[in-house]
């Protein structure tokens, strides 16, 4: 059983912390400090913190963990086999690296090199991969450019949004973790280095993201709209206001780029190449809704110009 310091911050880390505290010794969890959340701004605590509490393991919330002063707090937790880390939101500094007996370990969301970078998940639905997973990786100073330790795959489907595939990757990356560490423990597990020729990136997101370009292809938007469901969205602006797109297919046909029109029974919008079928749309500051219904009370919503800003 090996001494392990957690680090992670989001829902995707809460399987791997759940078991690694099942499997071996939390000496300690690292996390984000907690956020303003909801109307109010309430502060709110990182989903690995209430987790952390729970079991009764020592918690620590840098604002910035490259800190001296930080570094200085995190090796008074102990010093431990391992640090493991799963979507924790901070780069880590080499000082940190260098803390563990046996070193780092990254639960990372991709078939390294293939979508190194922040937002792995939501970019293989957008490329249109038919497959993505989980690496076991050990960290270095670079951005995800470790040597790997294992990786498990997992097809990605035809209907697979940011929400479900999030779902089934956290929950792989907790079983890959727990059935890589023994080996690599024991020395058993070569680690193998990248194919640098083969890297991918795949940036952070910002809700800005979510804003539609009707110039792109409608498969693009598709694919853009699932990967971006629950979070940031996709969005477009109708009549100088923002409309959320939440569902929609692909549909042979053209129509002008962003123009609304019905075709037999589908509400569809034009794209740089095909139709965009729309499922369901929510108006600022409305409700969610069929398409069908919004557009009984918004007539004038058809044969409109769907566009990217308020102007």
């Amino acid at each position: 059983m090996a001494s392990i310091i957690f680090m992670g911050t989001p829902d995707f880390a809460v399987p791997t912390l759940q078991a690694l505290i099942q499997h071996h010794d939390v000496i300690g969890v690292i996390t984000q400090p907690d956020r303003p959340a909801g109307r109010r701004g309430d502060l709110r605590p990182p989903p690995i913190k209430v987790i952390a509490e729970e079991a009764g393991i020592p918690v620590f919330q840098p604002e910035k963990l490259r800190r001296k002063s930080a570094i200085a707090e995190l090796k008074e937790m102990g010093i431990p086999d391992l640090y493991v880390v799963a979507a924790f939101g901070q780069i880590l500094p080499q000082a940190v690296l260098d803390i563990p007996r046996k070193g780092c370990i990254n639960v990372h969301g991709s078939l390294l090199p293939r979508w190194r970078g922040a937002a792995p998940l939501q970019a293989a639905i957008m490329a249109g991969d038919e497959a993505t997973g989980i690496t076991i990786m050990l960290m270095d100073a670079g951005l995800d450019t470790g040597p790997m330790l294992s990786k498990r795959a997992i097809p990605i489907t035809a209907d697979e949004t940011g929400e479900s595939l999030h779902d089934k990757m956290a929950q792989l990356g907790a079983d890959l973790l727990i059935d890589t560490l023994p080996g690599y423990l024991n020395g058993s597990i070569e680690p193998e280095a990248q194919k640098d020729d083969t890297t991918t990136y795949a940036p952070q997101i910002s809700r800005e993201d979510g804003n539609i370009d009707w110039t792109q292809d409608a498969a693009s938007i598709e694919r853009r709209i699932r990967a971006f469901t629950p979070w940031p969205g996709t969005f477009s602006y109708w009549d100088g206001t923002q409309i959320k797109i939440l569902g929609g297919n692909v549909l042979d046909g053209n129509a002008p780029t962003g123009h609304v029109v019905q075709s037999g029974d589908a509400i569809v919008v034009g794209t740089g190449d095909g139709l965009l079928r729309l499922d369901e749309v929510q108006l600022a500051g409305k409700k969610r809704v069929p398409i069908h219904e919004f557009v009984n009370g918004y007539p004038a919503f058809i044969s409109s110009t769907l566009r990217d800003s308020d102007s």
